[in-house]
């Protein structure tokens, strides 16, 4: 697992992909809403970083699986 910035990613989009591969060994399902709050930002600001994540490769699948209260992501590693 790479802690390096690649440099094609924001500083909201590697902090939004480390928070993932950090956690995502225990879970499957985020919340935008809840990722946005350990990380001080808006569900917004997060669902428009993981679909740039989405478009990258990265050692980690984000797939946009539900929308209630907050967009749901699923996430492998």
């Amino acid at each position: 697992m790479s802690t390096t910035a690649s440099p094609d990613l924001t500083t909201k989009q590697f902090q939004i992909l480390q928070y993932l591969r950090e956690h995502a060994t225990t879970k499957t399902y985020f919340k935008s809403r809840l990722i946005g709050q350990e990380l001080g930002m808006t569900a917004k600001e997060v669902g428009s970083n993981i679909t740039a994540l989405q478009e990258g490769s990265y050692d980690i699948e984000i797939v946009k699986w539900g929308y209630s209260s907050s967009t749901t992501w699923k996430v492998n590693v």
